[in-house]
């Protein structure tokens, strides 16, 4: 059983200690590592699993088992599991479900992004009380502009959970529109915006966190970003498989370390699919990040 967290209980929505509190705590009490729970076919194959539902259920609920008591969140990808369907799907709420009974928050990796009515459905689907697949938090994509995304900010700040916007992704594409703007770039308007949400939470952390790539290098400093300011945890997947260390994450974000949960995915995911392997992967980067 994993250590337990001050402020994880899954209580009904005012009852709730918001998000960035919950995450403060859990990331102080076993440190700042998120493991991504990415079931591509390659790794079921691996494992020794078939790409269906059934391997999905194995490969998502041996993770959790695996990692929940060092991890702080985890990150199951949406995608990997909409692809198998309505049976993907009921997996995932499974997984959820899990994780919430082992007080191991959430971040459900849906990137959704859209207006009017149609991103006030997203914002039920993943933020709702009550709904199957309500997460701890949702990743969001702010590209229709940050205030398209007012459904979900207001009803994570009503049911006490989160969201991570996407600011400055480690994709070569990323940069033909997260830069543009120079001194007044769209990744520096992002993280404003997220800075002025979190006003409304009180504590050291708010619940509108971004998502900054892991291996983003000087585009942080050249952009002129102040992370720090945003008062929001700062989700970094790149962790590892994709090149980054512990080391490059304290250069890369400075002073805003403090904010960043450090996400691996492929790194861990490959020492399984036994228990105690997934288990020493996921310590040896928790032990990078911590700096031991």
């Amino acid at each position: 059983m994993p250590e337990p967290v001050t402020g994880t209980q899954h209580v009904p929505g005012a009852g709730r200690e918001p998000f960035g509190s919950r995450l403060g705590a859990a990331m102080a009490a076993r440190g700042p590592l998120c493991v991504g729970i990415d079931p591509h076919p390659a790794l079921l194959k691996a494992w020794g699993l078939d790409d269906d539902a059934a391997g999905l259920r194995r490969f998502s609920l041996t993770v959790l088992e695996a990692v929940a008591p060092l991890a702080a969140a985890i990150k199951p990808q949406v995608a990997l599991y909409e692809r198998h369907g309505s049976a993907g799907m009921a997996v995932l709420e499974d997984l959820l479900a899990e994780a919430r009974d082992e007080s191991v928050l959430t971040i459900a990796d849906a990137k959704r992004g859209d207006i009017g009515s149609t991103m006030a459905a997203y914002a039920d689907a993943w933020l709702r009380d009550g709904s199957p697949l309500a997460a701890d938090s949702v990743t969001l994509s702010p590209y229709l502009g940050f205030e398209s995304l007012r459904p979900a900010l207001d009803l994570a700040a009503d049911t006490g959970r989160g969201v991570f916007v996407l600011a400055l992704t480690s994709n070569p594409e990323g940069a033909s529109v997260q830069h543009v703007g120079g001194e007044d770039s769209v990744a520096r308007r992002i993280t404003q915006a997220a800075a002025t949400e979190n006003a409304r939470y009180q504590g050291s952390m708010g619940s509108v966190g971004l998502v900054v790539g892991a291996t983003v290098g000087s585009a942080i400093s050249d952009l002129d970003l102040d992370l720090a300011a945003v008062r929001g945890p700062l989700l970094a997947p790149g962790l590892g498989a994709q090149g980054a260390t512990p080391a490059d994450l304290r250069a890369t974000f400075g002073t805003a370390y403090p904010q960043v949960l450090g996400t691996s995915s492929r790194d861990i995911l490959s020492a399984g699919p036994e228990l105690q392997g997934l288990r020493e992967a996921a310590r040896r980067t928790l032990d990078g990040l911590r700096g031991e």
